[in-house]
Parts: C-alpha cells; sequence; structure tokens
C-alpha cells in the first residue's frame, strides 16, 4: 500500500504556510530596513563630522540682505555655504536652490517622528520652528530685560550626495560661537547650519525617524556636530535630572538623555519631532558656586538655563 498526502492536506500546508509568511514578511522586511537606514545614517554622520571640521569656519557665506518698501530680499546664503564652503570638503553632485528642492531628490511631504499628518517639507528656516526668527525676551531676578536677536529668514537649498542622500540645508551666515553662558541664554545664534537628510531620495517611506533624520552644526570655529535620533515618544511627566536616566533606560534600554547640543538640535527640529512645548532635561552638567547643576531648555523660547538636578522638567530620549 502507498501512502502519500492527499491533495487536500497540501493545500491546507501550502494555505499554512502562507499565512505565516505573510504575518512574518512585512516584520523581516522592516528589520532589515532599519538595519540598512541605522548603518546609512551612522556614515552619513561620519561623513559630515569629518568634512566640517576641515572648514575654517561656518560663517560668513553669500548674501543676506533684507528688503523693505523699495527693494527686493537678496538671499544666496545657503547656496553659497554649499557652493562655495561644504561642497569644497564633501563630494556632492547637485545643488538646487529654495524654489528647486525637488530637483535635488527632496519630496514636498515627510511624516513626523510620532506618526499622523504628513507636513509640507520646510523651506525656510522658520519654517523649521518660528522661535528662529522671532525675538524673545525675558526678565532675570534683577529685573533685566534679556532678547534674542531678531534673524532674517534664511531660503533653504538642497544637494544630493555621491552616496544618493538628499540633503536640505538652512543656513545662518552670523552665526556666534559658545561665549561660555553660566547660565540662562538664547541658543537661536549659535546653530550656524542645519540640514535635514533623506536616506533614499524621493522614496518612501519619506518619515522622520526611519529614512529621515537631522544633522545640526554648531558654533562657528570649534564646530560640534550633531545628529539626535529621539525616540518616538517622550516621557509622559515630569521628573527630577537624578531619575530620568533610569527613566529613558524604562523607555528604551538602549536610551539614554541628549546632551545639551543635541537638544538644541531637537528644539531647531521640534516641527519634525512634534515636540510639545515645556522644558526638557539635557545630560551636560556644570558647577555653580560648588554645587552641580544640569542644563535644561526652554522650547517656549529655545533658552538654555541651568537647575537644580531636584527640579522636574520633561523628558525626551534619544537613541544611541
Amino acid at each position: 500500500m502507498v501512502c502519500g498526502f492527499t491533495m487536500a492536506e497540501i493545500l491546507l500546508s501550502l494555505t499554512i504556510i502562507g499565512v505565516v509568511a505573510a504575518i512574518t514578511l512585512p516584520s523581516l522586511t522592516g528589520n532589515i530596513n532599519e538595519r540598512t537606514w541605522n548603518t546609512q545614517r551612522k556614515a552619513l554622520y561620519a561623513r559630515f563630522s569629518q568634512a566640517i571640521a576641515l572648514m575654517p569656519a561656518l560663517n560668513g557665506y553669500g548674501t543676506l540682505t533684507e528688503g523693505d518698501s523699495s527693494t527686493s530680499a537678496v538671499d544666496t546664503a545657503a547656496e553659497t555655504f554649499v557652493t562655495n564652503g561644504l561642497a569644497k570638503v564633501l563630494k556632492i553632485n547637485n545643488i538646487c536652490d529654495s524654489e528647486h528642492l525637488e530637483d535635488c531628490g527632496i519630496t514636498s511631504k515627510i511624516t513626523p517622528l510620532s506618526g499622523g499628518s504628513a507636513i509640507s517639507i520646510p523651506t525656510k528656516i522658520s519654517e523649521l520652528n518660528s522661535l528662529m526668527t522671532s525675538v524673545a525676551t525675558w526678565t532675570d531676578v534683577n529685573g533685566v530685560v534679556h532678547s534674542a536677536e531678531s534673524m532674517i529668514d534664511t531660503n533653504a537649498a538642497a544637494f544630493e550626495t555621491q552616496n544618493g542622500e538628499s540633503i536640505v540645508v538652512y543656513y545662518k551666515p552670523d552665526c556666534t560661537g559658545s561665549l561660555g553662558e553660566s547660565n540662562f541664554h538664547y541658543t537661536q545664534n549659535k546653530i550656524c547650519a542645519n540640514f535635514i537628510y533623506d536616506l533614499n531620495g524621493s522614496k518612501g517611506p519619506n518619515t522622520v525617524g526611519k529614512d529621515i533624520g537631522v544633522i545640526t552644526a554648531l558654533y562657528p570655529s570649534d564646530s560640534i556636530v550633531v545628529a539626535p535620533f529621539p525616540l518616538t515618544r517622550a516621557a509622559s511627566t515630569s521628573i527630577s535630572y537624578t531619575a530620568s536616566s533610569k527613566e529613558c533606560t524604562k523607555i528604551d534600554n538602549e536610551s539614554r538623555l541628549p546632551n545639551l547640543e543635541e537638544l538644541i538640535s531637537m528644539f531647531v527640529n521640534a516641527k519634525l519631532f512634534a515636540m510639545p512645548t515645556g522644558i526638557y532635561w539635557s545630560s551636560s552638567l556644570t558647577t555653580s558656586s560648588g554645587a552641580t547643576q544640569a542644563w535644561a531648555i526652554d522650547f517656549n523660547q529655545g533658552r538654555p538655563g541651568k537647575y537644580n538636578k531636584t527640579s522636574s522638567w520633561r523628558l525626551w530620549c534619544v537613541k544611541r
């Protein structure tokens, strides 16, 4: 007697295999994409860090004058920064002005980190964060009024790298260095260049935290380059600095607090990360009158300040 499978049994087996494949394949594909993007992201950051370190200074490129009732504004700052500065230290294939970003593979819409409705790609620095061009004021304990310098709303430019990434750049030609500020000050003028990168051009998913991320260069000389990669959600409540590191690990065991410069980058790109306003802790510490304090940034103004570690502020952790 010959034993074998009936046609019904074979069809049932194939159906089960198909169902299992349909369930597991998207997850496997997603994991492969995540690993690929992570590798590309780290390589791009390394190239940018090396390139910017080779530039003598990051400020002073291009023309930037405001228009009035009789003249139009002149803005060649971002384009010139790429053409005459960055292109000399980084391999670039194509450069596009603010009206032709799509010619450099820039998609018109991106999905923020937290998901939800897609947003238009910012074409000016104010569209990243309106506080980048507005004058904010605050009064210190001595009654002295401080204000952030107003900033002309510069147009974006874009370029493509030889590795296939599409990059939008937002540039501030009159950025200033760290003056060793000991307490509250504004960060807007510390930012020289901010980049939104798309690792695969206009191809999907065009989502922040996947194929799209940010790199920020601060201070015109001895520049610091950061590329924060925030988690998709913040801690649910305010928390002390002392408890913050444990809270980051609780949310994701591979996460940590952002340092001060990473948090500044997150402030600049708050729209992309869909970050609510509030005061957020950084991991950067300082000493005042013999006591150790931690820096935090007020996202309502872009103003860092140092606080006692027992204070309670918001928390948004970043991945390593």
